[in-house]
């Protein structure tokens, strides 16, 4: 009877055991991510929030990379520091740490503006900090010195475009000043930024083909009695996000998709879900 029950007992635990590992298998990949296509979030969506509350939206989104923007509040456990260059090593490993235990992974930072003094900092930080890029928006005669720094430390630059003419704003621009450099420098390109400044996003890709690290992709559309081109639900707007996303299969464009859904910014996961569902959707049809 005792030996009976003894085996009843092992054979439970190793039923439960196994239905415990049946349930965190990981998921099978999706045709974005099999295409090298990785969503990640720029925590500038969630600016009202702490870094560590980021990362836990970004863990409830089911996405496993982020950029965080430098003077971003840390949150919990970090008193009043912020995020960027002057965090301590002994804070940028515990922040390695929590985000590696939300299965999350800082892989770039931005948008950096420093003043060329800084330049030395900011790249250290990313080093030390293990990301793959940063997202900038370099003066124009500090190229020298961040094509420098770039290759010294192996990390990317990925230069954005803000919504006006003193910025990379136009493809033609960023491509006079390093389309003769190094390949660890290209574009993080706003397709919304594009069309704010009245350029089409699938040509302005086609034209930055070879040179895209990262996009900040995004949807919008005209609101309120202004017209205002705010963001909405991806696939709901006027940019073509089909369009745009057949243009970087035929580039076989591999790299990030950053999400920065600068709307509803109380609570704006249910619209960021919307917009995942819909990516997931597109990319299941046309790859």
């Amino acid at each position: 009877m005792k030996i009976n029950r003894l085996l009843f007992l092992l054979f439970t635990c190793g039923l439960l055991a196994c239905t415990g590992s049946m349930k965190t298998k990981a998921q099978p990949e999706t045709k974005a991510e099999k295409q090298g296509w990785k969503l990640s979030m720029q925590s500038y969506t969630f600016h009202l929030f702490s870094v560590t509350e980021s990362l836990d939206k970004t863990k409830e989104l089911g996405l496993h990379y982020i950029e965080i923007y430098p003077g971003q509040k840390m949150g919990e456990g970090f008193g009043d520091a912020v995020f960027g260059y002057n965090l301590t090593t002994v804070e940028q490993n515990r922040l390695k740490e929590l985000a590696k235990e939300k299965g999350v992974k800082i892989v770039s930072s931005g948008v950096w503006t420093p003043a060329r003094d800084e330049w030395e900092k900011v790249f250290e930080f990313a080093k030390g900090m293990e990301m793959e890029f940063i997202s900038a928006e370099p003066a124009r005669e500090d190229w020298d010195i961040v094509e420098s720094l770039a290759k010294k430390q192996g990390i990317k630059v990925a230069c954005h475009n803000h919504p006006n003419e003193a910025s990379y704003w136009k493809p033609e621009i960023l491509l006079e000043y390093i389309g003769q450099r190094d390949g660890l420098l290209g574009s993080s390109a706003d397709v919304g930024h594009f069309k704010r400044m009245g350029i089409e996003p699938v040509p302005a890709l086609r034209e930055l083909q070879g040179r895209l690290v990262a996009m900040h992709f995004k949807d919008i559309a005209p609101q309120g009695a202004e017209g205002t081109l705010e963001d909405v639900v991806w696939g709901t707007g006027i940019l073509n996000v089909k369009a745009m996303m057949e243009e970087l299969k035929r580039q076989n464009f591999m790299g990030y998709f950053t999400i920065e859904y600068e709307a509803n910014w109380e609570n704006n996961l249910p619209e960021i879900k919307e917009s995942i569902d819909y990516f997931n959707e597109i990319a299941e049809e046309i790859l």
